[in-house]
């Protein structure tokens, strides 16, 4: 497949391009342009002339589109899930779910253009005021640039690309590198639906390049990012004065209250899923697991039994629980970070071996020292890391012993404990009695400290892609 950039509706080839690979076998599934600074400038260009095409768009316009998006995305769902699972490496039911989360999203996003909305200033609650009246409404900023990460194409594209059309701005979105076909295939849809050309255009290419000369386009009043802390700060860096949206890292912490025996088969296997699920390379998916010590041993069993049922391989094929990761220098980093802990102490109890270039399977690790990349960083990767406590105040510790703080989640039948816990664990999301990596489209989701700024949800992202316009009269005049 032969994929292009598109900047004001015109398909761009270039000369040189990059090879997207099936991260499970290799094989190449298409190529697209290695974009520049000219092809950004270009983008930016046509979305200037696409925001002044948005103004002429009501509301309703925006609805009724985004709507009919929708629609064109969900009858197109196979062909859609079977280019995410060659592009990403997700099972092909992970990417039918993807694709229905997506077609939520946009409708969403549609559902919220309705309701964009101001409230009236009393501006003679201040002393000496009389016969002024007004009120404040919001406004789209103008251009807004969507950088997308690869674990989630689609749906995470729409949901920076949704409420930035409904609330009528205009979009420059650079994919990542490993995973521009389904986003080009997305921008598509939204034109067959009726926005206009100008206002949805697609950059290919690597971040160092085209993302950066996107990022310090002074036109462009917004970038949403969703990606690796690292990237996140120099973004910030580089952008200079506009706003900014971050999803950043994660390494999600869970905790397991002593009361949970009777419960002990269906929360260690919905941890287990919650942190193998995408072969972990989702940004809430489970990593560190603080069970009590009275627990401890029972849970790694179970734990354990359940890992060994997943059928691990080919992604393309129905029965497959798990696939790849992203490609050999991901398995490279998360092989060598295991074999740090083990090095440094803990022990691999399930899993551990790595099946071939892409391929880890489902890794158990206990007893993991605090001060390894295991515990640490981000591992993006199939393996859970379980270490014992004694309270739920040594697990709130543990939990936020970390410089994320995305989502955690704790499984009780103590209220005091889930309350306290709730109030006491720096995260942006708290899951009581569920694994951090639940999340509903509609929901306020992001992250408090390196673990980003700004949240997502079409109406909270809404929010962040508008501004206040105070309009004030004196009616004496």
């Amino acid at each position: 497949m032969k994929g292009y950039m598109l900047i004001g509706g015109e398909k761009i080839f270039k000369d040189k391009e990059i090879e997207i690979l099936f991260p499970y076998d290799n094989s190449v599934v298409g190529t697209i342009p290695d974009g520049d600074e000219e092809d950004a400038r270009r983008a930016v260009d046509a979305a200037i002339k696409g925001f002044e095409k948005m103004k002429e768009l009501t509301a309703y316009d925006r609805y009724s589109i985004l709507s009919k998006a929708a629609r064109i995305l969900s009858n197109r769902s196979y062909e859609i899930a079977e280019l995410l699972t060659k592009e990403v490496g997700k099972t092909i039911r992970e990417s039918m779910g993807e694709v229905g989360r997506a077609v939520n999203t946009l409708t969403l996003s549609a559902e919220e253009a309705k309701r964009i909305t101001g409230e009236e200033v009393n501006f003679d609650a201040a002393p000496g005021i009389r016969g002024k009246v007004g009120f404040y409404r919001r406004v789209p900023l103008g251009v807004i640039g969507c950088i997308t990460p690869f674990n989630f194409p689609l749906n995470l594209t729409c949901h920076k690309v949704g409420p930035a059309l409904a609330a009528g701005n205009s979009v420059v979105i650079k994919p990542s590198e490993n995973t521009s076909l389904v986003v080009i295939k997305l921008a598509e849809i939204l034109i067959e639906a009726g926005f206009p050309p100008e206002a949805v255009n697609v950059i290919t290419g690597y971040g160092e390049k085209v993302g950066d000369a996107l990022v310090r386009d002074e036109r462009v009043r917004m970038i949403t990012f969703t990606g690796s802390v690292e990237t996140g700060k120099i973004i910030m860096s580089r952008g200079g004065l506009k706003k900014y949206a971050m999803e950043l890292g994660s390494n999600a912490g869970v905790y397991v209250d002593k009361d949970q025996l009777v419960r002990l088969d269906f929360v260690s296997e919905k941890i287990c899923r919650g942190g193998f699920a995408l072969a972990g390379q989702v940004c809430i998916s489970v990593q560190r697991v603080f069970v009590h010590d009275s627990l401890f041993d029972d849970f790694i069993n179970r734990a354990v039994e359940f890992t060994k049922t997943l059928k691990i391989g080919n992604p393309l094929e129905e029965t497959t629980d798990m696939g790849s990761v992203i490609d050999v220098q991901a398995a490279d980093r998360i092989m060598e970070w295991i074999e740090e802990a083990v090095s440094a102490g803990a022990k691999v109890v399930c899993g551990g071996k790595r099946l071939s270039d892409t391929v880890i399977e489902p890794t158990i690790v206990i007893n993991v020292p605090e001060d390894v990349r295991l515990f640490i960083g981000e591992v993006f990767g199939p393996v859970i890391v379980v270490n014992r406590v004694k309270s739920v105040d040594e697990a709130i510790e543990k939990v936020n012993l970390s410089r994320y703080g995305l989502q955690a989640g704790i499984f009780t039948d103590d209220l005091r404990a889930a309350f306290k816990f709730s109030e006491e664990v720096e995260a942006g999301g708290i899951m009581v009695n569920e694994i951090p990596t639940f999340r509903v489209d509609q929901m306020p989701y992001g992250g408090v400290k390196e673990s980003g700024i700004g949240r997502e949800g079409p109406l909270f992202a809404i929010e962040e892609m508008t501004e206040i316009k105070t309009i004030c009269f004196d009616i004496n005049f």
